[in-house]
């Protein structure tokens, strides 16, 4: 519209050696249409340069409006207002966790993450996988995950860990080296296909490496082997219920513990107070199964504790006022 205008202004002052001001509003009646006289009659010259100046901003118009529609009917608007309120959310990422890829293996994370309300983004190439991620409602970005400015622009540097599940090894251990370059506290896990790759990526700084299709395997063969224990675990990790109810695992620190206090177990009462167990203890010296009672936890203990959706939540609530 401005270049059409400046053209217009141009020409009449050219042409009919118009004013400004009488070019201006010659040309402001001639692109609207609105059907006003001229000023005076134009000359042969004019009438021409009139003529294709009405004809070239009427295709203007048309080839707007089917620009416009064509970007409102075609999901372009939707897909625009999308990923402004995904910037959005983008902005308000702390302390959160990045899932590389949306694959077998990413879905299963993401599903975990959701479930256990873990703020995560994924980062996703693929249509389809994007599509799935929207109908689910997760947060994902449309990148390459070992592109560097694709792992900034995700606040890399605010995230507490990283899982990549890209399919190639190759891939993985790009994304692990870059992840710790960035952020050298971030906690990376990696997935593996081949053994020779595990080593490769702890020496990219991944911190955990998994083989899902040895991990995989293992399970299956204990099934048959150790057929109970497989299924204790599956109780205790809440993928099977007893009686009707779930049980589940979970860790808590004690960050708001003061310096120098220390507390017993038997001291917290965490089984007359909540119903939920003590089954290990993570310290400075490593980790301590079944402790004793006496066991004295301090600012850096946190405690591994089995229970009831109602018990863990109950010990949130305790170890909350610690």
């Amino acid at each position: 519209m401005g270049v059409a205008m400046g053209v217009g202004v141009f020409g009449f002052m050219f042409i009919e050696d118009y004013s400004f001001l009488d070019a201006f509003y010659m040309t402001v009646i001639t692109i609207s249409t609105v059907g006003f006289s001229e000023i005076h009659p134009l000359s042969a010259e004019g009438r021409a340069f009139t003529t294709i100046l009405i004809i070239t901003n009427i295709g203007v118009f048309f080839y707007s409006i089917t620009t416009i529609t064509s970007f409102l009917v075609d999901g372009e608007f939707q897909k625009f207002l999308k990923m402004h309120k995904v910037n959005k959310e983008i902005g308000k990422l702390e302390n959160h966790v990045i899932v590389c890829g949306f694959g077998r293996n990413g879905m299963e994370v993401c599903e975990e993450l959701a479930a256990t309300n873990v703020r995560f983004i994924v980062i996703e190439n693929d249509e389809a996988a994007i599509k799935e991620m929207q109908e689910r409602g997760y947060l994902w970005i449309e990148g390459d995950a070992t592109n560097d400015d694709t792992l900034h622009s995700i606040k890399l540097e605010q995230a507490k860990a990283i899982i990549t599940t890209l399919p190639k090894d190759a891939d993985n251990v790009f994304v692990a080296l870059t992840a710790k370059e960035i952020n050298p506290n971030i906690d990376v896990i990696s997935r593996a296909s081949l053994d020779a790759s595990e080593t490769k990526l702890r020496r990219a700084g991944a911190d955990h490496v998994i083989m899902p299709e040895k991990i995989g395997g293992e399970h299956m063969a204990r099934l048959v082997t150790k057929p109970d224990i497989m299924d204790f675990i599956a109780l205790i990790t809440g993928q099977e219920e007893i009686n009707g109810t779930k049980m589940n695992i979970e860790e808590f620190g004690f960050d708001n513990m003061p310096i120098g206090e220390k507390r017993s177990i038997i001291e917290l009462n965490i089984r007359n107070k909540t119903g939920a167990n003590v089954i290990g203890i993570k310290d400075e010296k490593g980790f301590h199964v079944n402790p004793s009672s006496t066991y004295v936890i301090d600012k850096h203990s946190k405690l591994i504790v089995l229970g009831t959706d109602e018990s863990i939540l109950k010990c949130k609530n305790l170890f909350s006022n610690h």
